[in-house]
């Protein structure tokens, strides 16, 4: 099964200490949680399932990142209980198409602030002929990772509204440079006409946002080589300009999202009740829900975890609340997922590097052969383990 072709195109180091460094610890403290009772996402990453079991032989190499969260009800009350491996803000993976998810929450926001706009106002760029409503926009975003939603949605905000929204609510860092696909560089925004009703227009005045600095993180540069063009160059491919989401902000955020009332008003989003249930609801729906072929993006093309490696259809009962990513060899998910029927609920997050030969930007990553069973295969360990404590 290959549905990665659809994704706009685009972490191996063996010689970084940084990341032998990394791997040594993984390798010896292993989970970290904090039930006194036990760590049950040591006992998933010891699963038997050659999917797992191969990847974790050396999660060092794949660069492993896991946060998962129980969730315990009491009456109105919930807590977590996180477990994680290998999570750590200062070492560096490549986000993706993750980042859409923080993206359409800030734009939520902004609409939330002006009277004269909601999510169903129409807009284009100038110049384009393209028109959607950012609702349509944000649907686009999760059901099947639009880049050119998500980018409508960053003139309309500009990266440092994005960065400075985010960073208000305390979930950890994050740092959105540049979009994904075209006018990836561009401080300035595009200017953006803007329908007030059905027939009035405003053109916005475009947006200059600040130049980004270079990321010092550890793994930073990645693998031994990269192409540009045609020419392959042999040096270690450099992420230090690109777009930073670490594993705890964006697990954070989804928290924020489905859990708002678990966190204190100054760390929720300011969005409207009705805001925050159409963001729900479209971070569930499936792409044949809106719209799109089965046949080409099936139920599993954005749900990694538990359904990403089959062709199969999500029961109703199974809800997936979630955003992914894959580009540059490496596949992140982050959901809240709930199966209504046995009443399971849990949060999980993870990201993966499968890119073997330590080349860049030459298409050959280990996606359907490593990376996407990995991830579908921890959903299933983490469901079962969950489904065991019932």
């Amino acid at each position: 099964m290959n549905h990665w072709k659809h994704e706009w195109p685009n972490l191996i180091n063996k010689r970084y200490a940084g990341l032998i460094a990394v791997a040594i610890i993984l390798l010896l403290k292993g989970c970290q949680g904090s039930d006194s009772k036990g760590d049950p996402l040591m006992e998933i990453l010891d699963s038997k399932d050659p999917a797992i079991s191969r990847v974790m032989q050396n999660p060092g190499e794949y660069e492993i990142q896991i946060h998962y969260t129980r969730v315990t009800r009491t009456g109105d009350s919930v807590r977590f209980t996180d477990y994680t491996f290998g999570q750590d803000k200062d070492r560096y993976f490549y986000p993706a198409s993750t980042v859409k998810f923080p993206i359409a929450v800030a734009a939520l926001e902004k609409l939330n602030t002006l009277d004269s706009l909601d999510r169903d106002s129409r807009y284009y760029i100038e110049g384009d002929s393209v028109e959607n409503t950012f609702a349509e926009d944000i649907e686009k975003i999760f059901a099947v990772s639009d880049n050119h939603a998500s980018n409508r949605l960053i003139e309309f905000l500009g990266q440092d509204e994005i960065n400075t929204r985010i960073s208000t609510k305390k979930a950890g860092p994050i740092r959105i440079s540049h979009r994904l696909g075209y006018h990836r560089e561009d401080l300035t925004t595009q200017p953006l006409v803007l329908y007030l009703n059905d027939s009035l227009t405003t053109l916005t005045n475009p947006i200059i946002n600040s130049p980004p600095k270079p990321l010092d993180l550890v793994g930073i540069t990645k693998g031994n080589g990269f192409y540009e063009g045609d020419s392959l160059i042999s040096e270690p491919f450099d992420f230090s300009m690109k777009n930073y989401l670490p594993v705890q902000t964006i697990h954070g955020l989804l928290q924020r999202v489905i859990f708002p009332e678990a966190f204190p008003p100054d760390s929720q989003l300011r969005i409207t009740e009705s805001q925050l249930e159409f963001l729900k609801n479209t971070m569930k729906t499936l792409p044949r829900l809106s719209g799109y072929p089965q046949d080409m993006y099936p139920d599993g093309y954005c749900k990694f975890f538990i359904y990403g490696d089959s062709e199969a259809t999500i029961p109703d009962s199974v809800e997936i609340y979630n955003k992914v990513g894959f580009a540059y060899g490496t596949l992140t998910d982050c959901a809240y997922i709930r199966d209504t029927e046995k009443g399971i609920e849990f949060m999980l997050t993870a990201t993966i590097l499968v890119n073997g030969n330590g080349i860049f930007n030459d298409d050959q990553y280990e996606y359907d052969e490593t990376g996407i069973p990995f991830l579908a295969s921890l959903g299933r360990e983490v469901y079962n383990y969950e489904l065991k404590q019932l």
